[in-house]
């Protein structure tokens, strides 16, 4: 007798009106690992958001710039079939609204603290035919799979990552929506094969226009696009202060971006936590501790 799969476990969803900090928290530390936000950008705007990627993208059809997870990919010769966008910011004022827009930022204030910053901003799309990722975790986390060169005993108790995905195509199971194992984030551990991933794994469906927060420990990966529409999206990556962060976005933007920035966007790009500093030429006095005790 065949066994009974389980209903699927969906990322429990929230608008702004029903928004719940605490419990979102608990649901991407002890939960599934994943919650969807919906209603948080306009048909407009996604429609914006879509056009830049698409116009950037395809002017790299032989996919020549830096992917992740891939490696079956190139091996096969396929790896033009997924498709990055790096350096968002500097590509339309979409994605600075998209990176700030107040509910992320309230959720992630609540999961990171309150000067967290961005590691990462890029947009992935894959093109039909295109292959699926292996199963990983994300940034600072993604090299776990050498675990002897991360600190002893680092466990997934607190965050180091937050992960942010706005769907610009429909993300259903033929166009290749992002499978992910529920609960995986609570024991950190880089998945392997005998982990079963894909007998496991439960997808992240929606629409254009929703939003999935997840936590980066969940183990996850795009799967293949068996559809004949695109499949793309905006991938953003938050971090603690003190984590360094994945891409050099101040150096990568235009000084006036970075002089005109909003407060928020400052905050983002790690403009207002001051390490690594050079210590030898900073300003006399005290620096850090307490001002009264």
């Amino acid at each position: 007798m065949n066994a009974v799969r389980q209903p699927a476990v969906v990322p429990p969803v929230f608008t702004e009106a029903t928004l719940d900090t605490d419990a979102i928290v608990r649901e991407l530390l002890e939960g599934v690992g994943a919650v969807t936000l919906r209603g948080l950008f306009s048909e407009a705007e996604i429609a914006e958001a879509r056009d830049i990627v698409m116009r950037e993208s395809n002017g790299d059809d032989r996919g020549a710039k830096v992917t992740h997870f891939q490696g079956d990919a190139e091996r096969a010769g396929r790896i033009n079939l997924q498709r990055r966008v790096w350096n968002l910011l500097a590509k339309g004022d979409i994605f600075s609204r998209m990176a700030a827009h107040p509910t992320i930022m309230q959720v992630m204030r609540v999961f990171l603290g309150s000067e967290f910053i961005m590691g990462s901003i890029a947009a992935n799309r894959i093109l039909p035919g295109g292959p699926g990722q292996e199963p990983h975790i994300d940034y600072p986390y993604w090299d776990f799979h050498s675990p002897e060169t991360h600190p002893t005993r680092i466990n997934a108790s607190f965050p180091l990552n937050g992960q942010v995905t706005i769907m610009l195509d429909p993300f259903t199971e033929d166009t290749g929506a992002t499978a992910y194992v529920p609960g995986s984030q609570r024991e950190l551990r880089y998945p392997d094969e005998k982990d079963g991933s894909f007998d496991r794994c439960e997808r992240m469906l929606g629409e254009p226009g929703d939003t999935v927060v997840f936590f980066g420990a969940v183990w996850h990966c795009a799967m293949p696009n068996r559809s004949s529409i695109d499949r793309s999206a905006i991938i953003t990556q938050y971090l603690p202060k003190f984590i360094k962060p994945m891409e050099d976005l101040p150096a990568a933007l235009p000084e006036a971006f970075v002089k005109q920035a909003s407060p928020d966007i400052r905050q983002l790009l790690g403009l207002n936590y001051p390490y690594p500093e050079v210590l030898d030429a900073a300003r006399g006095g005290n620096a850090e501790g307490r001002k009264r005790y």
